[in-house]
């Protein structure tokens, strides 16, 4: 028997509690692996709330990530005692996740663990973080160099913008960061790398088709008119990686910054990113993270405190990364 956070629906309402559970109850894989640690995604917040329409059969163990330890394995690539990382795929979505002692997944979705990382590390780093990392990398692929100017943050207070605070910071990077926390969360971002935090509320109004050039590049978490405010004010032949739609989905732009100022939409995904991509991404990521970000963004909870901290992630009131220790 082990315990896992486990989903259900009744009269359309969510429900979430932690259940026992056997090995015979899991899903299909080649790779059953000992979950050490999860994390909660701003994702995992609308499966477990109920807010998303994320999860579409029930019953369903969320968590769209997990780093563990593998108990056995039918795959060659894989064999007991290795550690490994899952994200993506969409695990803890239709297929059970990491919220729980034990998981059993396909072998094409894991990764080794790089070096210098262990499950607890690689779960504060995460799906947000694998993430903010493809889109500074993006940016860098893209051209953007330090010497060219500020790159904005949005939603840097989350999960995604302050990993990406602090890895633009560890690479020379000048960065801003927008949040709609500034007198709360003001001084820890700057204390990860941002040279100044401004409001969310620059960028919740619309404004003119183009605007002053103000930013090299960005990465975006919201999505919506923060986004479409934001491609108004990128230099020429900037870019701007985005990943996210806490904001919403819409983009009410114009082809204005595209076609007058050369200006880069880069979409970032990690759901689906390639074996290598992704290696490659978790081996600069945990490279580049100070040892400080660790303990000045990161907070750990128990299984049993996801509901409460899922209400609170999808009302914009987490800070950094949310660890859950499954054990």
């Amino acid at each position: 028997m082990f315990n896992a956070l486990v989903l259900t629906q009744n009269d359309k309402q969510t429900q979430a509690e932690v259940r026992q559970l056997t090995v015979a109850d899991l899903p299909e894989g080649e790779v059953l692996v000992d979950v050490s640690y999860s994390s909660l995604n701003y994702k995992d917040g609308l499966a477990v709330t109920g807010l998303g329409k994320i999860i579409r059969q029930f019953p369903m163990v969320p968590g769209i990530d997990f780093a563990g330890v593998v108990s056995e394995s039918a795959d060659p690539r894989y064999k007991a005692g290795d550690e490994v990382i899952l994200t993506g795929w969409g695990v803890g979505e239709n297929h059970w996740g990491g919220m729980a002692q034990k998981a059993r997944v396909k072998a094409d979705w894991l990764v080794p663990m790089p070096q210098n990382a262990d499950a607890a590390k690689a779960m504060m780093v995460g799906t947000a973080g694998l993430t903010a990392m493809l889109c500074v990398q993006a940016l860098q692929q893209a051209g953007v160099t330090p010497e060219q100017g500020e790159v904005l943050v949005t939603g840097a207070s989350g999960g995604v913008g302050s990993v990406a605070v602090t890895l633009l910071s560890a690479l020379g990077y000048s960065v801003v960061a927008s949040s709609g926390r500034v007198e709360s969360n003001g001084e820890l971002l700057k204390q990860l790398g941002a040279s100044d935090v401004i409001d969310r509320s620059e960028f919740e109004q619309a404004g003119r088709p183009l605007d002053k050039q103000r930013w090299a590049g960005v990465v975006d978490t919201v999505g919506n008119q923060v986004l479409a405010t934001a491609l108004t004010q990128i230099n020429y032949g900037g870019s701007a990686a985005i990943c996210g739609l806490a904001g919403g989905f819409a983009l009410p732009t114009t082809v204005m910054p595209f076609i007058l100022r050369g200006v880069n939409l880069l979409g970032v995904d990690s759901v689906a990113c390639p074996f290598e991509k992704r290696v490659k991404a978790w081996e600069q990521v945990i490279a580049l993270l100070p040892e400080s970000f660790y303990q000045q963004a990161c907070q750990t909870v128990a299984l049993e405190q996801v509901p409460e901290f899922a209400q609170q992630i999808v009302k914009g009131k987490v800070t950094g990364r949310v660890l859950v220790n499954c054990q």
